[in-house]
């Protein structure tokens, strides 16, 4: 994600730099950094004060399908998303911090992150493609702060040759995956999806 996002990360960096030295620089940059920071802040809150009641869902499969079937509506409505199409310059405090309580309730087993990030995104009126970068760009201070919360549970010394291959499958299917799904997000098809997630829920409420 770090490699795919590359030139959206140097534009913050350089934009962070600008600022603490009170130059004209990237205010793109800037201003996409403090997306980030406000959208964080209630992902954080969330993650820390709801995480294993979120989690008990993982052994209730018929409340994951469920939540699915929920997912799945919200990728739907995006069809009727507003048409605003606002760049970074136009997007407020208020859209930041709707989408990180989107991406904190994401922590419910069933409900997508990058599907209610997105789609949250696009309700607020962003561009399509500002809502796909965001969404994932949110998600590496989100996974590096689940990393550092999990990490003593990890034994990472007795799979390390395993980890290792994990890592550049994940590294290889990650790049395809994301370069698919940006085309997805900026033809506005991400609609599509929802048929898979409610046919994958109504299944698991079947089966269990």
């Amino acid at each position: 994600m770090v490699i795919y996002f590359r030139k959206d990360i140097w534009k913050i960096i350089e934009g962070i730099g600008s600022a603490l030295k009170s130059k004209e620089g990237s205010r793109e940059g800037a201003r996409l950094f403090l997306c980030i920071i406000l959208a964080s802040i209630p992902t954080g809150l969330i993650g820390i004060l709801f995480k294993d009641w979120f989690e008990s869902f993982f052994s209730k499969p018929h409340w994951v399908g469920g939540m699915l079937i929920i997912t799945g509506l919200i990728l739907w409505l995006t069809r009727f998303a507003k048409k605003e199409r606002k760049p970074i310059e136009q997007m407020g405090w208020f859209d930041a911090i709707l989408i990180g309580i989107a991406q904190g309730i994401a922590i419910i087993p069933g409900i997508s992150r990058s599907g209610s990030t997105i789609s949250t995104g696009l309700f607020c009126g962003l561009d399509r493609e500002l809502s796909g970068k965001f969404s994932f760009l949110l998600s590496i201070p989100a996974i590096l702060g689940a990393t550092l919360l999990e990490y003593k549970k990890m034994d990472i010394a007795s799979g390390v040759e395993t980890i290792l291959i994990g890592t550049v499958v994940a590294f290889g299917v990650g790049i395809l995956a994301l370069t698919f799904l940006m085309k997805i997000i900026k033809a506005g098809k991400i609609f599509n999806f929802s048929y898979y997630c409610c046919g994958m829920g109504l299944l698991m409420i079947i089966l269990y």
